[in-house]
This record gives structure tokens, C-alpha cells and sequence, in this order.
């Protein structure tokens, strides 16, 4: 098993570096779930399909590689509340080995 470190900040702004696999198929999202980093019922309300806005978070790191947004999530986003430059899905960033030393923030409940 391969894993990476990841630096999620919570919404109440409490920082956690958490080792996430990479051969898992796990989103970002599912890693917030599975780390109980939000109220559950509060992220990933859609079940990952980019329908929601509930597991936006905020990529406070500038050189680290992301997929690049797909016309779904740009929709979702375009909608959603608190929406910054730097919001992405986290149920539309899969966990993989380009993903060493990501930190995020995660957005405000919606």
C-alpha cells in the first residue's frame, strides 16, 4: 500500500496531516469521510457525483498537481456559495501519488 500526506484544515480551522492511500480509488471527499473531518450528513451529501457543493474546499497549495475541472464540477461551482479562485470538489480529486503535500481547506457548511 502506497499512501501520501495530505493537510486537511477543518472547518473549525483545526489542521490535520493524515496519511491517505493511493490504491484505493478514494476521492478527497471519501478521505474526509473516512477521518471523520466533518459532522457526518455534512460532506459529501450527493455521494460524490459533483451535485452538491458539500465537499468543496479551498487548494492552498500552488505546486501540487490537480486533474483538471471537468464541466460538471465547473457547473457546481458556478452555483455554490463561498466559491473562491482556488474551490475544488473534493469528491472530483482522486487520491494518487501527485497529491504529496497537498494542504486544503474545507469551505463553510452549506
Amino acid at each position: 500500500m502506497s499512501d501520501v500526506n495530505i493537510t486537511i484544515i477543518d472547518r473549525e480551522g483545526i489542521s490535520h496531516t493524515i496519511p491517505a492511500p493511493t490504491d484505493m480509488a478514494m476521492s478527497l471527499m471519501e478521505i474526509v469521510r473516512a477521518y471523520e473531518l466533518a459532522p457526518e450528513g455534512t460532506i459529501g451529501i450527493c455521494g460524490g457525483m459533483a451535485m452538491c457543493a458539500s465537499c468543496q474546499c479551498y487548494v492552498l497549495s500552488e505546486d501540487v498537481p490537480l486533474p483538471e475541472m471537468l464541466p460538471d464540477e465547473e457547473a457546481m461551482l458556478f452555483e455554490a456559495d463561498n466559491v473562491k479562485p482556488n474551490s475544488r470538489l473534493g469528491c472530483q480529486i482522486p487520491v494518487t501519488e501527485e497529491l504529496e503535500g497537498l494542504v486544503v481547506q474545507l469551505a463553510p457548511e452549506i
